[in-house]
This record gives structure tokens, sequence and C-alpha cells, in this order.
């Protein structure tokens, strides 16, 4: 007998005792099942091929086969180009796809699965390993239909949570190349008559490289052109504020509130384009006063920060100076203060962050620097969160989330946007403030120098 025939029997053998074995012979039955489980967990099908249905095991090979293949390719996509990628789970088709993908995998392991088990033939093998492959079998059912079904629900909430926040609305195309989208941190405290966005900056990416710069403009920022074809240009074409305006305080935060108090007629399909008068009337105003284009607007409600930061576990911040909780001013002095928030690496609270972002003392910038404590919160959120953080308070962040922000970016480029910031978390992002302790005043803006500097940053 040759070599080659004498293997061609023992591989004979070998499938003859998985697909018709001796059921008299316990120790062969055991090792069989040993077999089949393992085949089971690491290539489901595998184990249909080679003692059971053959038709069925095929077919779940080819899924596997093609799951496989489309994993590999979803690597060489996150390596290469992530903003294919992250389109599927970031818009409510992609993610309804991903909800039926879940279900008709779950029910596909469940029906194989239970035919391993049935494949086994227990009451032929050891005692022993019919309780351990038993349980193992059951593990495997539970932590895959569990799995499953959570991955199905958490497609859901964001299915409704990406519904919620963004719309279906206008596509922008770059401006010479970026993506200019305006981020107001309006603070809408109980203490204050409708909501002021008292921070106001730019965040520019490059559509290509995702290379980032942001521009921070104060809120105090006075004679504000506006940019071509804004309806409030023809009402103050010498910036405004200039020669007065329609509310008691004539700075850049209160164009906000003239637009919709005072003119909301002027922008009749704000509303339909997931925006109000008053963010369409600062939005012009910021790219008159940075002289680019802004496609779209990022609102983050600070209120709503308390309940996000506290789904999110807290928020580490860098504190640079006592910030009180509380207090006022009686005779030129701060008095009332029972707590502060002391210099130092800090875990904050929801309560105590939304206090560092929004308390008017302790700080020798003065509104200056509340501006930047707010931008610094909003930065140090994005920066911390992590995967393990939304796996596991995934409803909760989801929740709050949605009240916290609101955009007019549409969802169809929540991918595009998405795979940018990964990018972007490679480099060093690069920061201009137009406020006085960078050499800029307010109060007497040379809006040329600004476009100057604005320019010479992108570059």
């Amino acid at each position: 007998m040759t070599a080659a025939t004498a293997s061609s029997l023992r591989g004979g053998a070998a499938a003859s005792a998985l697909r018709a074995p001796d059921p008299g012979d316990r120790r062969l039955m055991t090792r069989r099942a040993v077999w089949l489980t393992v085949l089971h967990l690491l290539v489901p099908g595998s184990a249909q091929v080679v003692a059971g249905n053959r038709r069925l095991g095929r077919a779940a090979l080819a899924v596997w086969l093609v799951g496989v293949v489309g994993l590999l390719a979803a690597a060489v996509l996150w390596a290469v180009l992530p903003q294919l990628l992250l389109t599927l789970p970031t818009n409510a088709p992609g993610l309804t796809a991903i909800q039926v993908l879940l279900a008709a995998w779950a029910v596909g392991w469940l029906v194989l699965t239970l035919d391993t088990l049935r494949l086994l033939r227990l009451v032929r093998i050891a005692p022993a390993a019919r309780g351990a492959l038993s349980a193992l079998l059951a593990l495997a059912l539970v932590v895959g239909l569990g799995g499953a079904g959570w991955g199905a629900w958490a497609a859901g909430v964001a299915r409704s949570t990406i519904g919620g926040v963004f719309g279906s609305g206008r596509y922008a195309l770059p401006a010479d190349g970026r993506y200019n989208i305006m981020v107001l941190g309006g603070d809408a405290g109980k203490d204050r008559a409708g909501r002021r966005p008292d921070s106001v900056s730019v965040v520019s990416l490059d559509a290509l490289t995702g290379d980032m710069v942001t521009f921070g403009l104060p809120r105090d920022q006075t004679d504000i052109p506006f940019s071509k074809g804004s309806p409030m240009l023809a009402k103050y074409p010498d910036g405004y504020g200039t020669h007065g305006c329609n509310v008691d305080v004539c700075q850049l935060n209160s164009i906000y509130t003239e637009a919709e108090l005072k003119s909301p007629q002027l922008w009749p399909d704000a509303e339909a384009q997931h925006s109000s008068p008053g963010i369409e009337a600062t939005r012009e105003a910021v790219e008159g006063a940075l002289g680019i284009r802004v496609q779209y607007y990022v609102l983050v409600d600070m209120g709503s920060f308390e309940q996000l930061i506290d789904a999110l576990g807290g928020v580490t911040i860098d504190v640079k100076q006592r910030i009180p909780l509380g207090g006022h001013i009686v005779g030129g002095r701060l008095t009332g203060v029972k707590v502060w928030i002391e210099p130092g690496r800090r875990h904050l609270n929801g309560n105590r962050a939304l206090w560092y972002a929004r308390s008017r003392y302790g700080d020798a910038q003065g509104d200056y620097g509340r501006m930047q404590r707010q931008r610094e919160l909003q930065q140090a959120i994005v920066r911390q969160v992590n995967p393990l953080t939304v796996l596991t308070r995934f409803e909760r962040v989801a929740r709050t989330g949605a009240g916290a922000v609101s955009t007019d970016i549409p969802q169809g480029l929540l991918g595009e946007f998405a795979g940018l910031a990964v990018r972007t978390r490679g480099q060093k992002a690069k920061t201009v403030e137009f406020v006085p302790s960078s050499g800029w005043d307010p109060a007497h803006p040379d809006y040329a120098k600004i476009h100057a500097a604005v320019q010479k940053a992108l570059r």
C-alpha cells in the first residue's frame, strides 16, 4: 500500500468517524463531540458540512466567508478611507440594514447551534464532557443572541437619535477644500431670558486630510460686517453696532437675539433647513468677520451638558485658577462662596463642569476666560469620549446628547465628518483666538487683518 493510499484511507476514516461514528464507542463519540463543538465555534457551518446537513453547512460557510471578506475590507477601508466605512452606521438606512443583518445572524446562529447540539449525540458521550460541552454551547448561544439583540437595539436607538438631531437638509460642498462649521455655546440658564451664544467659534476641517483649525470670536465683538447676500447687510451696511442696533447691546452675541425677536421673517426657510433666524444671522456675521464661508452649524446647549457629562461618567479638566460655585458681588467683593473648583487636574461631574463653564467670577480674564472655559469643556468632552463608555451607557448618552446638540449637518454627511474626525485625532490642531490676550481688540476690530490671519492659519 502506498503512502498516498494510506493517507487517503486515514482521511476517509476520520471523515467517517465524524459523519457515521460507532455509537457504541464512547471515547470516539466524546472526541467527535469536542471536534464538532470547536468547528462550530470557530467556523459556523463547518460542523454541518462534516457531520450533518451539507446544504445547510455550505450556506452557512458561504455567509461566514462573506463576513470574513467584509471584515478584511472594512479594515482596509478604515486605514485608507474611514469616511466610507463610517457612512453605514451614521445614517438611518444604514442602521436599519444593520438591524436586519443582526436579526438574520441571530436566527442563523440559533439554528446552527441547536443543530450542532443535536449532532453531538450527548447521550453517547462521557458524562463529564456532556455537561461541559452543553454548557459551552449554551453560553455561546446566549452570548451570540444577546450580542445581536443588543446591537439591533443600539442601532435602533442610534437611528432615533440621529433622526432627532440631524436632518436631511442641504448638502454643501467644501469651500476652498475645507468644511467650516460654526460652533455656538448657547447658555440658556434659569437666570436668563432666552438663549444667547456666549461661545462662538468656527472649526475648519480640510476635506481630504482632516487638518483642523479653530477660530474663536469673542461674544462682545463689535462693528461686525455681514457676508454678501445677508438680509442684515441692508440694515447694517457699515457693520452691526457701528451706528446702533435694535436690541440693548450691539455685539456679536446679540445678533442672535435681534434676529429671533425683531426680524425672524428675514429667514423664512430657516426652520425647514433645521436652523433658526438667530443662527442664520449669526452665521452670516461670522462669515463676514472671518472672511470665509460657513457651511454648517452646531449649537451646544450648555445647560443640557450637565446631564450629558453625568451620562459619560464625568469629564477631566485642567483647571488653571480657582472657580467658585455660586456667589455674588457685594461692595466689589465676591461673597457667599462655599465651594470652589481648585486648580489642577480635576475630574468634574455634570454640575461642577457646568459651573466651570458658566461661572462669571474668579477668572482674571473675565468674560474672555469664561468663553475659553466653555470651549475647553466642549473639546474635553469630544477628546475623552471612548467606545467602552458609549457602549456601557449607550441609551443615556444618546438621549442626553440629543437634547444637548442641534445642527443642520445632514445625515448623509455624518460618515464624512466622522472619518475626518478620525484623521484629525492623529494631528495637532491649531487654534486662533481673536481676543485681547492674543493682541486683538474686540471693541475696535480690524477685519482686514482678521481675514489675513484666518487665511494664514488655513495655509
